[in-house]
């Protein structure tokens, strides 16, 4: 291989090249210009002062004369004159004059001047340089530079930060380029490597934004039988659940110019610039027809217009929106440009936006179900180094409710548990010690908790496993735990129904199960506190959701008074309605208050044992809460799929900790019997 070629290889990708910037040359275009405005200023501080030839010959003869300076173009001398003699001269000091003053003046011949000098030095009057320049006086670079070096410098101040407000754009795109759109182009193949493939679960949403893709690629396909690409399809869900993820899927497999934009970059401070730039993406997008518009967030630029004029109803966001809708549907046409765009807050978005034409399909995306979340945990799980007993069916069972997000976390936080422990591969109880630090927060092992502290903990967790265990409807019951967790000094893991739809039982039996721990309080300790404040939140949110849009309260049944308007500042019922609904509230949830008591008060016995359970071992599986109540009545086909998994998961726990005691040198059966101090936090609440 040649020299040549091997300096070639050596200047591949991996040699960092600094980015240009025109920042640097602006600074330093403002440093020159301020060196040459302060020298220019330094050198022409100087006094200077015209004289006749007679006056310069005198004053040359009395021995003033330090230099002369003789300039053959324009005919004139300058006498410098020395420091003693210059109050002589300009009737001035130095401090007035300057260092270096000066006397102009105009001669006849040059023949002359050099004769006098020749006869002052003879006559030692005169012992300086005597020198020629060609130079003139009024030159005309420094007098303009002197004149126009401070407009020149603000000009280049406004300039930089002009260039600053409007968003940095680089390239000579300055403030005349600041209607310009952000978007990033992608073309086919570069830089987006992810396909459908990569994109687990969401199969109905998948389906849909893959038959755009394959429109743009088989066009022929569908205007065969008379059908028109759709111009818009926006993507709806909860936060986490995958919507840029397909759309970055799009961009993989469409192998068409891909735009891809955030709803905010249309904002700007300047008027006009966000229907600028709406108008100019578009145009960029029909030159680059056929090819697809990716808008994120679009509630940013898209949401409802007010419809009182007195609040903003000519604004600057407004008239972006009236834009995007014109260049979606409007006089014009965009053949070959797809809209997607993303959001979690379409009960916000305009109307307009929504209207077949402009975004002919909504595609929800959901939370995944529990397929969904076993072929997202399949996807998640492959860089991750796991043991081979790790059933990915149970995992997906014991996150219900997860996003994709928060099933990608789940993963990552398994894998720094097991580092934490020193640990070469991934077990089941680090995920499911991830899955609690996530919803429960991280343990606090600091802070010590008193006796009565701790069994009053244990009495109000005890509760809500009772109830829960005798209440048909109530979520399956996984583990009780007194470990403090975030700000909860307890809490109770259960194992959720995924249910379509929800009945007034199933509501009930939930609430008389929440209020399990305040009934236990009063029954058993004889006295309440602030531990079941979570409890009531959430029960109370329950039982206005049952009376107020659900309508099953007694006295206002089937009727919603849920009102989705934005504007509206008035509530859509009367003051005596929300009387009956404060009072049906009420008497919900005494009722079920009632009725936890009343189980506890049958059951007192088994959770006295509970209770005493709880504060030896800190934390109890169902299995235990099985051995002192029997079998549960009512077993749900999750507990038959869990009810084998759960003895191994005690299992687990009790070897980790008798590892982690045997490193202390102690055993279990002493620290039970020592029956050691555990951690706490604050005392705000334990739900």
């Amino acid at each position: 291989m040649s020299s040549q070629n091997i300096n070639n290889n050596k200047q591949g990708p991996d040699m960092k090249m600094p980015k240009f910037n025109m920042n640097w040359i602006y600074l330093l275009m403002m440093v020159v210009l301020g060196v040459l405005y302060f020298t220019s200023g330094n050198v022409n501080s100087s006094v200077k002062t015209e004289a006749t030839y007679t006056q310069f010959k005198t004053m040359v003869l009395k021995g003033y004369a330090k230099s002369i300076v003789v300039n053959n173009k324009t005919n004139t001398l300058q006498m410098y004159v020395k420091p003693e003699h210059i109050r002589d001269v300009f009737k001035q000091g130095v401090e007035q004059t300057g260092k270096e003053p000066s006397v102009s003046v105009e001669y006849g011949s040059v023949d002359q001047v050099e004769a006098f000098v020749n006869e002052a030095r003879k006559l030692k009057k005169f012992n300086g340089d005597f020198s020629y320049e060609n130079k003139s006086d009024n030159d005309i670079f420094s007098t303009l530079l002197y004149n126009l070096l401070p407009i020149i410098f603000l000009v280049a101040i406004w300039m930089f930060f002009m260039r600053r407000m409007s968003g940095g754009l680089g390239g000579g795109a300055g403030i005349f380029s600041v209607g310009k759109s952000k978007a990033k182009m992608y073309e086919k193949g570069n830089q987006i490597t992810v396909t459908f493939k990569d994109v687990a679960g969401q199969a109905g949403a998948k389906q849909e934004v893959q038959e755009i893709v394959d429109f743009l690629k088989n066009p022929g396909k569908y205007t065969e039988l008379g059908g028109k690409i759709p111009k818009g399809a926006l993507l709806v869900g909860p936060p986490g659940t995958g919507k840029t993820l397909l759309a970055k899927a799009v961009a993989g497999e469409a192998g068409v110019p891909f735009f891809s934009m955030s709803g905010s970059d249309f904002v700007e401070m300047f008027v006009g610039v966000g229907a600028s730039r709406v108008r100019d993406l578009f145009r960029q997008a029909k030159e680059k027809s056929p090819c697809i518009i990716f808008i994120d967030e679009i509630d940013a630029v898209g949401r409802a217009r007010s419809k009182n004029p007195a609040m903003g109803g000519n604004d600057e966001r407004e008239n972006t929106l009236n834009a995007l809708l014109t260049e979606m549907d409007g006089f014009g046409t965009n053949s070959g440009v797809i809209i997607l765009a993303a959001t979690n807050r379409a009960d916000m978005l305009d109307s307009a936006l929504m209207r077949a034409g402009r975004f002919d399909r909504q595609i929800h995306v959901d939370l995944p179900d529990l397929n969904e979340r076993k072929a997202i945990f399949q996807v998640h799980l492959k860089p991750v180094k796991t043991d081979d007993s790790l059933d990915i069916d149970f995992l997906a069972r014991q996150t219900p409710g997860f996003s994709g997000a928060d099933i990608a976390n789940v993963c990552n936080e398994a894998a720094l548990i097991a580092a934490r422990h020193n640990c070469k591969s991934v077990t089941k109880q680090d995920f499911l010690d991830a899955v609690d630090r996530i919803i429960g927060g991280l343990e606090k092992k600091t802070k010590i908790m008193t006796d009565a502290e701790k069994k009053a903990i244990a009495i109000h967790e005890a509760g809500h496993a009772t109830i829960s265990w005798f209440c048909e409807h109530a979520n399956p019951l996984v583990k009780v735990s007194i470990v403090p967790r975030g700000r909860a000094l307890g809490a109770a893991w259960y194992l959720p129904e995924e249910r379509a739809i929800t009945t007034k039982e199933e509501m009930l039996d939930e609430m008389c199960a929440t209020l399990g721990g305040r009934a236990a309080e009063e029954l058993f300790i004889g006295r309440i506190s602030t531990g079941a404040m979570n409890d009531l939140e959430r029960v109370t949110k329950s039982a206005y959701g049952m009376v107020a849009y659900a309508g099953m309260s007694e006295k206002l049944p089937n009727i919603c008074y849920y009102n989705n308007s934005e504007y509206s500042f008035q509530r859509p019922y009367s003051e005596t309605t929300a009387k009956i609904m404060d009072d049906e509230v009420l008497k919900m949830i005494n009722e079920q208050y009632d009725r936890a008591r009343q189980i506890l008060n049958e059951h007192k016995d088994g959770h006295a044992q509970l209770a005493d359970l709880l504060v030896a071992n800190e934390v109890i599986f169902a299995e235990d809460v099985e051995k002192i109540f029997g079998k549960r009545p009512w077993a749900s086909r999750s507990e038959e799929l869990l009810e084998a998994q759960q003895k191994a998961e005690a299992e687990a726990m009790a070897e980790r900790r008798e590892k982690e005691l045997a490193a202390q040198g102690t055993s279990l059966e002493e620290k039970v019997r020592t029956d050691k101090q555990p951690p706490s936090v604050s005392s705000e609440g334990e739900g």
